[in-house]
């Protein structure tokens, strides 16, 4: 039974309850505070990481690549058994779980216990992107076609708004330590991140407790594993016959490595090539969740109009105006006024795509194997992404010229999605018309 209001409202609930760890563990309080306290007896960024010497910094990109990495490698094969066994939300909750424990065990990270940390950021990271592939693959199973636009744009909404209100919270903390018994900036820092695992853990039990079970299906020959890569292939083998699906894929993985890497690099470029303090900076992190929540809403409503690729392309065409004035951006205002657009696109092209994927794939049991592609294909643009904004970087010396990267990325998805036709509703209609 589809379109129950009471399970609807669950799923977005998830949202709210691990969208803390994108915003304060990736992009905000844990990154300053890495970088405050991952330092040699010296006072020095380059540190020991088992028996390596490596510069704190790099030490950060590298373990995000590898958890991303890591979960490309292991969802299509988690993905499938869970179909393949119907426990779906024990997968979820796995994950969610290691996540948020691993958040919390960051409440013990001091310079002492670098190494501990680094493990548990990296947990943490399989954990939210582990768990985010089995709470995508939901939305099919629980609301319609018609509404996959409106119930995927509340569920980011819903992640912006619980991001910043316990955002808020810490900042408080942080900024405010003489009502909270005089407490060092460090412990501020490191209550923020037990915070967020109590959080994710707290209300992830409401979509956990509504979400229903996956469907078993007949027991085969073999275990769990072995099965599930059979289920991989066989998903890989009907994406060949659902070209609309796999064009989609091929221009979100290429538009996708220069949205996620703006997301990624937003601060660090307001903060070494425009040198804005660190207040300007959380302003700026704010600023882009709120304005996330009526961008996801406002796309939702143009593909209402438009259909989902008209609305994607219009995303699109302003990430490829973000990127132009990003090159020539020189004040703090005009940051300011920059982050304020890339909030109201970034959390429409987001949900837009996670909906439009949502339509293009066929009506099935497997929808967590065909989400894991989904994933991989998010996750693997990840690592693109920064690698090529990152040596682009190291060869030029500027990060405005890995800002045009990123613009002729934008051209190129744009160029791809022009090749999918836009209708609000795709279904069993475009079947025929895929092969034109």
């Amino acid at each position: 039974m589809k379109n129950v209001p009471r399970i609807l409202t669950a799923w977005t609930i998830y949202d709210w309850a691990n969208s803390v760890h994108s915003l304060v563990i990736v992009s905000s309080i844990f990154p300053v505070y890495f970088s405050a306290t991952a330092l040699n007896e010296a006072g020095g960024p380059m540190i020991d990481f088992l028996g390596l010497s490596i510069k704190n910094s790099v030490l950060f990109s590298y373990t995000v690549s590898a958890a991303f990495l890591f979960t490309a490698l292991l969802s299509p094969v988690c993905s499938a058994i869970a179909d393949y066994s119907g426990r779906k939300k024990t997968f979820m909750k796995f994950f969610c779980y290691m996540g948020a424990i691993s958040c919390s065990l960051l409440y013990f990270f001091t310079k002492e216990t670098t190494t501990f940390a680094v493990i548990c950021f990296w947990l943490s990271l399989i954990g939210w992107s582990g768990s985010i592939v089995f709470y995508n693959s939901y939305l099919p199973d629980i609301a319609t076609e018609d509404q996959f636009d409106r119930v995927s744009a509340r569920g980011f909404s819903m992640g912006y708004i619980g991001s910043v209100a316990l955002m808020i919270l810490n900042l408080l903390v942080i900024l405010k330590r003489e009502w909270f018994g005089n407490i060092s900036e460090g412990m501020a820092s490191r209550i923020a991140f037990l915070t967020v695992g109590l959080w994710w853990i707290g209300f992830a039990q409401i979509p956990f407790s509504r979400l229903p079970d996956g469907t078993r299906k007949a027991k085969k020959a073999g275990n769990y594993i072995l099965n599930g890569f059979k289920e991989l292939r066989h998903v890989w083998a009907e994406l060949q016959d659902r070209p609309l699906a796999k064009r989609f894929l091929v221009s979100f993985f290429v538009y996708n490595m220069g949205v996620q890497t703006v997301m990624y690099v937003a601060t660090i470029f307001g903060s070494d090539e425009l040198k804005l303090p660190g207040q300007s900076l959380i302003i700026t992190i704010l600023l882009i969740q709120l304005v996330a929540i009526p961008g996801a809403y406002g796309f939702s409503r143009l593909s209402e109009r438009l259909g989902n690729t008209y609305a994607l392309m219009t995303a699109v065409v302003i990430w490829i105006a973000i990127c132009t004035c990003a090159y020539f951006v020189q004040t703090e205002s005009q940051f300011f006024a920059l982050a304020a657009v890339v909030g109201l696109v970034m959390g429409g092209i987001q949900s837009l795509s996670r909906s439009t994927y949502s339509k293009l794939i066929p009506a099935s049991n497997d929808t967590a194997s065909y989400f894991s592609f989904y994933d991989v294909t998010e996750k693997l643009s990840i690592v693109f992404g920064t690698l090529v904004y990152g040596l682009i970087e190291q060869v030029t010396g500027s990060m405005r010229n890995s800002v045009l990267a990123l613009l002729v990325l934008f051209v190129i998805g744009f160029v791809l999605l022009m090749r999918i036709p836009s209708q609000k509703i795709y279904g069993v209609r475009l079947e025929n018309a895929e092969v034109l």
